[in-house]
């Protein structure tokens, strides 16, 4: 859990962030801010909603035992899928480029076998960690 402190209006809030991107939850009380000067009284900042957890593609694709997944090394881009589902991959081929930091990344595969399933389309946003694709080897 890691803990900011964040300005809305001239009130401070210290703000509590999972992680893992789970949830975030906002506290309760306001910090100390500095009293206004001739500013009007702030308003009062309307209660949080609720952030639900956005289940990633990858979450609906099972790795199963012997399968080999293909995760996002960094966050970034899907500028193009180059292999589809059912083809065969060497050790080492191209599976999709990758942008980040304004350069192509070529997201390679780690073991041959057939691609079982590709999990994000051209154009999509990824985050570290996310499984691209998976090789059934």
């Amino acid at each position: 859990m890691r803990v900011f402190k964040v300005n809305v209006n001239g009130v401070a809030y210290n703000v509590e962030v999972q992680e893992e991107g789970v949830a975030i939850a906002a506290a309760a009380a306001p910090a100390a801010a500095p009293a206004p000067t001739s500013a009007p009284a702030p308003v009062s900042a309307p209660a949080a909603a609720p952030v639900a957890a956005a289940a990633p593609k990858a979450a609906a694709a099972e790795v199963a035992a012997g399968d080999t997944p293909i995760s996002a090394p960094m966050p970034g881009k899907v500028s193009k899928v180059i292999a589809k589902e059912g083809s065969t991959v060497k050790k080492g081929d191209v599976i999709m480029l990758l942008e980040a930091m304004k350069m192509q990344n070529e997201i390679g595969a780690p073991a041959a076998g057939v691609i079982k399933s590709v999990n994000v389309a051209a154009g999509e946003s990824v985050k570290p960690g996310q499984v691209l694709a998976v090789i059934q080897g």
